[in-house]
């Protein structure tokens, strides 16, 4: 079993298409095709159903993709952590990401680190918060930035870097955009807008209405913060956003307000693995990370 053959398998595994695959991998599909048949002579088994032009894999392939990416995630893994001992300012970092730190914070981040390290690979990756956790934890990131920081989840290792209030967003035409704060009550009535079930930041706000007896009525949901952004300025709704997201980013025809009460906040920082070492490039920026945090906060 060569490596090749291993990385073609993948390749069409995820594609279900040889065709595709041929092209992602800049190879012949021809060249697809006889690996993958060399593959099912040598394991004894077919890996994949062909019907016509379209394939898709039997269970047992399934189960051996399964097993082949990890393998090659530990490769990879292996490779790296090699060049990085060799020099870890020219070695690689794998950083995750969710929209609400997309637009101010993480540019503002990188800017800074790579007039320290200048040489040092970035490859970033923007998901959802418990996508970015389970990456964490496959190792398809070396670590992800997150806010909030999960409390109860054992698989990774959290550090708090700050803290940061929610503040209301409403259309400048709406009664209270006026005020110098408000209360959450006072917005009782107003059709929220906030991310789908299942996100984080929803959670967060329900819970802060939840102390106020109610259950905010939810009008639209935007699955990124700029499109939540976006329907509060069409004047659609409400919503509570994290401060750090409306940073030189305040929408036309919107007013930001804070809130007296509750104080809602949210705790952002890092998540890194816990079933492994940060390689040499990784510690890296881990150490960045928090010596950056230490500052702005000595600055505050």
């Amino acid at each position: 079993m060569e490596l090749r053959q291993i990385q073609y398998f993948i390749e069409v595994a995820k594609r279900e298409h040889m065709t595709e695959a041929a092209e992602a991998l800049h190879v012949a599909q021809s060249a697809v095709s006889r690996q993958i048949v060399n593959l099912e002579a040598e394991l004894g088994v077919d890996l994949f159903i062909r019907e016509g032009r379209s394939i898709r894999l039997t269970a047992i392939g399934r189960m051996f993709l399964e097993k082949m990416e990890h393998a090659m995630n530990l490769i990879e893994q292996a490779q790296r952590e090699i060049e990085e001992r060799l020099d870890p300012e020219k070695g690689t970092v794998r950083i995750g990401f969710p929209s609400s730190l997309a637009a101010y914070l993480l540019p503002t981040i990188i800017s800074a680190f790579r007039k320290e390290h200048p040489y040092v690979k970035i490859q970033l990756y923007q998901d959802s918060y418990r996508n970015l956790v389970e990456a964490v934890v496959l190792g398809e990131v070396d670590l992800a930035l997150l806010g909030p920081v999960p409390k109860k989840e054992t698989r990774v290792k959290s550090e708090v870097l700050f803290v940061e209030d929610l503040v209301a967003l409403l259309h400048v035409s709406h009664p209270l955009a006026s005020k110098a704060s408000i209360n959450l009550e006072d917005l009782r009535r107003d059709p929220f807008i906030l991310s789908p079930k299942g996100y984080i930041l929803q959670d967060i706000v329900e819970d802060a209405c939840r102390q106020y007896g109610f259950v905010p009525m939810v009008s639209f949901e935007g699955k990124d913060i700029d499109a939540i952004k976006g329907l509060v300025a069409a004047g659609l709704g409400v919503t509570l956003l994290p401060e750090v997201t409306l940073v030189d980013s305040l929408p036309r025809a919107t007013q930001k307000v804070p809130l007296s009460e509750p104080h809602v906040t949210r705790t952002v920082g890092m998540i890194i693995p816990k079933n492994r070492k940060l390689l040499p490039t990784e510690l890296v920026f881990h150490q960045f990370l928090k010596e950056f945090f230490q500052k702005l906060s000595g600055y505050r």
